[in-house]
């Protein structure tokens, strides 16, 4: 789990995003909405907990990732291409 002030991001979301800035394994609509940049998609896509902790998310890619993972949709299809084009030279292990 990360905290944020009083906002958390719950353990599974961690894990997609750990799965996402580690092995660039792409993310459901709401984390991909975030990773993007596109507050309004996050809103919508959101669940109740994740609306309430948003801040928390956008914290953690500020603080947290690299910034060449996120901040826009052009930066996450790079990063997700990133290693794709390298047809996974080695077994992904993915974060479970």
């Amino acid at each position: 789990m990360y905290t944020f002030r009083q906002w958390h991001i719950p353990d599974k979301m961690m894990i997609s995003i750990l799965n996402y800035t580690e092995h660039h394994i792409p993310t459901g609509d709401f984390l991909t909405a975030v990773i993007s940049n596109d507050l309004t998609g996050a809103c919508f896509r959101a669940d109740d907990n994740n609306l309430e902790n948003l801040p928390a998310f956008v914290a953690y890619f500020y603080n947290e990732a690299p910034s060449t993972c996120w901040g826009s949709e052009d930066k996450r299809l790079r990063w997700i291409e990133s290693i794709q084009n390298c047809e996974r030279l080695t077994p992904c292990k993915r974060i479970e």
